[in-house]
């Protein structure tokens, strides 16, 4: 991915006769000459240094909304871009024990802006269904919230719900969980039934997350997702039980996608069941719990993505 006009902190090598040899220095601009010339030796793959990885992500990072938007790309590889992308920016953030609030809300702006530079990729039924192979079945709470911001707004665009929304819900998708980071890893890794003291301190999350944000600039629609998002249609959630028409519609959506996601998913106390399994569970035994008209809506995006 190296944009004429642009130049990145890492060298590039290309793979000659068994050898690597060097493309570009550090520093060095790309030009239309550089892609011609790969495209002219039909060269396919370029190489970094690993010590230099860091410094691509950044690159990457910084270019996506251009990454996303060129089709001449392959869509397969827009898609592993974005995936590897938004789940580091999320296991930076979540991982990272940064003392300073400031440099805690700089990681968070982090997944502000990439919501805001990728929703725009989401919009097609084709980019869910190439991104949508690549979710991983082994639960870690970043790579979670990224499954989760991609099935929510997979939902959402069913309605009719404006471009700012969607964005809002988006950051809110993808901080829903960011409360677990102040959990004790002994619990959340827990493979045992947790004692009722442990619920309870799991069921903080969704407050400790709310309070996390405070500094960033969060619309009411995001902080609902992150506040929300353990809600039941039938009041017997958390943290507020409230019920029904007070939980938002991208609630609901939120809600959905993070059973889903979980329980399709291995998990320190559970192993994954196969999605159609645990649609049929949602379905049969969560009906008074979830949005039954938008659970219907989800089967069908599943099935267009040929993941059940």
């Amino acid at each position: 991915m190296l944009f004429p006009g642009t130049c990145g902190d890492f060298c590039v090598y290309l793979l000659k006769r068994n050898d690597f040899v060097l493309f570009t220095r550090s520093g060095e601009r790309f030009t239309e000459r550089h892609g011609k010339d790969l495209a002219d030796s039909n060269i396919t793959e370029a190489y970094i240094r690993c010590d230099q990885e860091e410094l691509y992500r950044q690159y990457a990072e910084h270019h996506l909304g251009k990454i996303l938007s060129n089709d001449a790309t392959p869509l397969k590889e827009r898609a592993a871009i974005f995936h590897d992308t938004s789940v580091e920016i999320v296991r930076v953030a979540f991982e990272q024990r940064l003392p300073e609030a400031l440099a805690r809300t700089r990681n968070f702006q982090r997944i502000i802006e990439f919501v805001q530079e990728t929703m725009q990729f989401l919009t097609t039924q084709e980019s869910f269904r190439t991104i949508a192979q690549l979710v991983s079945h082994d639960y870690r709470t970043y790579s979670h919230c990224v499954h989760v911001f991609l099935y929510s707004a997979a939902i959402l665009q069913t309605y009719n719900v404006d471009k700012e929304t969607l964005i809002q819900a988006g950051i809110g998708a993808m901080l829903h969980d960011v409360g677990k980071t102040l959990i004790s890893h002994d619990i959340l890794s827990k493979t045992g039934a947790l004692t009722l003291t442990e619920r309870r301190i799991i069921k903080t999350h969704p407050l400790k997350g709310v309070s996390l944000c405070t500094a960033l600039p969060l619309s009411q629609t995001a902080c609902n997702c992150i506040l929300f998002h353990h809600e039941k249609l039938d009041g017997s959630g958390y943290p507020s039980r409230i019920t029904k028409e007070d939980i938002p519609l991208s609630v609901r959506a939120i809600a959905i996608a993070d059973i889903y996601d979980a329980m399709t998913t291995n998990r320190p106390y559970s192993k994954a069941m196969n999605p159609f399994q645990v649609l049929r569970m949602m379905r049969d035994d969560m009906f008074h719990e979830l949005d039954m008209e938008m659970f219907k809506r989800f089967v069908t995006i599943l099935s267009g993505a040929k993941v059940v």
